[in-house]
């Protein structure tokens, strides 16, 4: 099997990173021989928090360690480089050995962040003075893994100097439109929001809202590279960012190579920004590996190699129905976790990943999907008659899965980077190889790369299809000997 895979290697040259930052490997090359390091990184992975959207199943948390463990730096820096079709069968197996079951309302909590707000607690917030909530905090978000004298690892991104001095504002608005979102699940009691005389019983409510009152709203459909990580590194005095991504083998060919196409994992997710004479917040929509789909705030920096592109914007009506379906989504996700409370990583992965959520509401809002992977399994968010979430199933049934490995649509995966300029890209060597694979694909010359699963099945089949032929000539000789003996 090993030689149907393509060669996904390549050259790493690292003179187009950012300043201060390194690769996994050149941290892990100098660190991976101290004691304990490389179980206490591998730990860090594998918890379940906000750090961000991978995961590591047992087999990923096998194949990172023996890289570091075979000094694999070249592997190290495509981690793990599987297609789809690889990666899906190492959730499916852990997801299968959980059983279903129901979970009570007051569980709720688990899998989104209502604040001081209760779901069964009819409550009206009056929005027109100030959040008492305290400011933002780097605890729970970032610590440190001492290694050596001299050296450490710390995880996790600092504030953001421009969002995190506006964090309680922030975070009451994302506790508030978590909280409208609920009042159309059954039993939940009426919640209500209200500014400048203006009363909002729904997310989309609050937004129009907020225009009546004299504040602007802009909704962003955002995309970065993710960050597998979120690791800094300080030596000698200095803090490096640890460039991570997750990468995955879309099987499409690099145009003059034996090479198919890694891309990192991107992260999606709607962002507000609001700003007038009473608030002035930045939150965001996306489902994390923690197993909220539900708003957060954005208070942290991010790294510089992860970019960021506004893939679309919405103001005005677009802006309030992006609300609108961003709500139904919360709703739908909490439903689905009441029914399976027990799907491992939250969830993430079976539902979706960040993306499959915000493809949804992409491709209601402009006709297309231009985000890859989605991961959902069908057997979820399968009923589109469903009183409360039916709208929000009917939405994540009409994308594309990539469950099965089936190579994406390039559209998705260019879709997908966080760049309006693929030479802003300063991961090193995937600039090139998307330059080259675009002008492929524009050119209409794109070729793609089976996967090991699909060569495989092809070969399995091609040796059955021998050992057919092969029983037939023996049956027909057998025939033949038998006539020739009787005569």
């Amino acid at each position: 099997m090993a030689g149907c895979q393509p060669d996904t290697r390549s050259v790493v040259r690292e003179d187009a990173m950012p300043p201060n930052t390194i690769l996994l490997s050149q941290m892990m090359r100098e660190l991976h021989a101290t004691p304990g390091f490389t179980d206490t990184l591998l730990a860090q992975l594998n918890r379940d928090g906000k750090q961000g959207p991978a995961l590591l199943t047992p087999a990923l948390v096998t194949r990172m360690r023996e890289l570091i463990l075979g000094k694999d730096w070249q592997g190290l820096d495509r981690f793990p480089g599987w297609t789809m079709a690889a990666i899906t069968p190492t959730v499916r197996v852990i997801a299968k050995t959980v059983g279903n079951g129901n979970a009570t309302r007051g569980e709720l909590t688990r899998w989104i962040d209502l604040g001081p707000y209760a779901v069964d607690r009819a409550e009206t917030v009056r929005l027109d003075t100030p959040s008492t909530l305290p400011g933002f905090t780097t605890e729970g978000i970032v610590s440190e893994l001492t290694v050596a004298e001299g050296a450490g690892v710390i995880r996790g991104d600092g504030p953001n100097p421009a969002l995190a001095p506006m964090h309680a504002e922030s975070q009451r608005l994302a506790d508030v439109l978590n909280r409208l979102s609920l009042n159309r699940m059954e039993q939940a009691a009426d919640f209500t929001a209200v500014i400048g005389g203006q009363k909002a019983s729904t997310p989309q409510a609050l937004i129009d809202a907020l225009t009546a009152t004299g504040h602007t709203v802009a909704v962003y459909d955002a995309r970065y590279f993710a960050n597998f990580g979120h690791f800094h590194y300080r030596r000698s005095g200095a803090t490096e960012e640890v460039m991570m991504p997750f990468w995955i083998d879309t099987q499409i060919a690099i145009p003059g190579s034996k090479r198919s196409l890694l891309v990192p994992v991107s992260h999606a997710e709607y962002e507000w920004q609001v700003r007038g004479p009473r608030i002035n917040a930045a939150v965001s929509y996306y489902f994390g590996i923690d197993g909220k789909a539900e708003f957060r705030t954005m208070d942290t920096l991010d790294q510089a190699w992860v970019l960021g592109r506004r893939a679309h914007q919405y103001r005005g009506a677009d802006a309030t129905e992006v609300t609108r379906l961003t709500g139904l989504m919360v709703s739908a996700y909490l439903g689905e976790h009441l029914r399976h409370p027990e799907l491992p990583f939250g969830g993430y992965f079976t539902l979706g990943v960040c993306q499959d959520s915000i493809a949804a509401i992409e491709k209601k809002m402009t006709g297309k999907e231009t985000l890859f992977p989605n991961t959902t399994d069908p057997r979820f968010f399968n009923d589109a008659t469903d009183a409360q979430d039916g709208e929000a199933n009917a939405l994540i049934e009409a994308i594309t899965k990539d469950r099965s490995g089936e190579p994406p649509d390039p559209e998705r995966v260019f879709g997908s980077i966080p760049a309006n300029d693929l030479r802003e890209i300063t991961i090193p060597g995937l600039a090139q190889d998307l330059a080259a694979v675009h002008e492929a694909w524009q050119n209409g010359a794109l070729t793609r790369t089976p996967s090991w699963i699909h060569s495989t099945r092809r070969m399995t089949l091609r040796v059955l299809a021998a050992a057919t032929v092969l029983l037939l000539l023996g049956f027909v000789l057998m025939l033949f000997r038998r006539a020739l003996f009787a005569s």
